[in-house]
């Protein structure tokens, strides 16, 4: 995962398309309601607190790699659910395998999906299934040109994949793919100050961390002002596949 921190309760407070992206992930599970999940990257748990409502005896396990995203879950989801700071591309540390892997919104911040895949796949047990959203090939193209055009260089700390590429890493991993997709969702802003404060929370936060207060709000306003159009042209990256 990234290792930068989030501004959680910002990013909580957002009008986030990741609500449906969650919910859309939820609805593809195929769950009985009793196995052990786990949220991989987790976030604020926002989506393990609808995996729950929906599944009450369901045993959720959440690893982000973010500290206070984790302190946001724990405090939303309370003290009985396993939750770990963890960083995805490394052996996760899990107390014993789980029957069902999430992701929503997640696994484009790491740039090595086969050791993404196989770490998941390793706490994974046989026919176990997992169930992801991403960001996908084209995803933030408006975006990368704003940047390229003030920085001279694009979006970095993400890996935008496609799908065959995904298919062939899921397969070296040991999982039996079912299907792998792309689906645009652009994303129009009205309101400038919504617009910029989702670009710092959001999508800059790489690009700013380093910067005081009010170079960032400034840095913000320009590459948004750089933007053909006030979209946040999001691609997903859909997958469904079975650990083998």
């Amino acid at each position: 995962m990234a290792t930068r921190e989030w501004d959680a309760t910002t990013y909580d407070s957002l009008p986030l398309p990741h609500v449906a992206w969650g919910q859309r992930v939820l609805d593809r599970m195929r769950l009985a309601g009793d196995e052990r999940v786990l949220d991989a990257g987790c976030g604020t748990g926002r989506d393990g607190a609808a995996l729950l409502a929906r599944w009450p005896a369901a045993r959720l396990v959440g690893v982000d790699g973010s500290a206070k995203m984790i302190e946001e879950a724990r405090t939303k989801l309370g003290e009985g659910v396993e939750l770990h700071v963890a960083d995805l591309t490394k052996p996760l540390p899990l107390t014993e395998p789980v029957d069902a892997v999430m992701s929503v919104a997640a696994f484009h911040w790491i740039e090595d999906h086969d050791l993404l895949f196989a770490n998941l796949a390793a706490v994974m047990r046989p026919g176990a299934r997992l169930t992801s959203d991403c960001g996908g090939q084209g995803q933030l193209a408006i975006l990368g040109a704003a940047l390229q055009e003030v920085t001279g260089e694009g979006k970095y700390g993400v890996s935008y994949r496609g799908v065959e590429e995904t298919r062939a890493s899921l397969e070296g991993a040991g999982f039996d793919v079912e299907d792998v997709r792309l689906r645009p969702e652009p994303l129009r802003f009205e309101d400038t100050e919504v617009l910029d404060t989702y670009l710092a929370v959001v999508c800059l936060g790489s690009h700013i961390i380093d910067l005081p207060h009010a170079e960032q709000r400034e840095f913000v306003a320009t590459v948004r002002a750089a933007m053909s159009e006030p979209v946040i042209d999001y691609v997903r990256l859909e997958i469904e596949a079975v650990r083998r």
